[in-house]
């Protein structure tokens, strides 16, 4: 039997999307440059379809289709500042002094509309690691909380699109590592 247990964390990444480029590969995103903070909390992804079933009358037919699939992953970001701010608000924008980093946020018009590639990596030395990529952009808003006694989390919620032809929403890889 080839079934793993998973257990623990792992990294975010996250760069910006450009469509007609290559997707970038594991080395290419697993930068330190790339991450978008340290998480606590964990890494959530959920996968939704919706389904119509057309049913006659009197229960002798039936016919179930998929109808769309929804995919969002969620994290809690510890680490951040106003860069973590900008990637994860369409409409953020961030100018820097040599002592000041300051972020705007808000203004529909200031939608920039960007794509992230969300790159998830789980380190596993004796299963083998696991990564998880979608394509995606923070729909979900976010709440800066300042209390005395927490650390301020910035949880982000990020809409996977198709990035591919085929619809593709989800990219999971896992290395298989043979036991001896």
């Amino acid at each position: 039997m080839d079934d793993r247990i998973v257990l623990g964390s792992g990294k975010l990444y996250i760069l910006e999307f450009i469509k007609d480029e290559p997707l970038p590969s594991n080395a290419e995103i697993e930068e330190d440059d790339h991450l978008l903070g340290y998480i606590q909390g964990g890494c959530s992804l959920e996968y939704k379809p919706s389904y119509y079933t057309a049913k006659d009358d009197l229960g002798y037919a039936q016919k179930t289709i998929m109808t769309e699939e929804d995919v969002t992953m969620k994290s809690g970001v510890m680490t951040w500042n106003g860069n973590t701010l900008e990637r994860i608000c369409s409409t953020a924008r961030v100018t820097e002094t040599p002592t000041t980093r300051t972020v705007k946020i808000g203004g529909a018009g200031n939608q920039t509309g960007k794509k992230y590639v969300l790159h998830f990596h789980h380190k596993d030395d004796v299963d083998g690691d696991i990564r998880v990529r979608i394509i995606g952009s923070n729909q979900a808003g976010f709440t800066l909380s300042f209390l005395k006694d927490k650390e301020t989390v910035i949880d982000a919620e990020f809409k996977a699109h198709p990035m591919d032809g085929e619809g593709t929403l989800i990219y999971f890889e896992e290395q298989i590592k043979k036991s001896s």
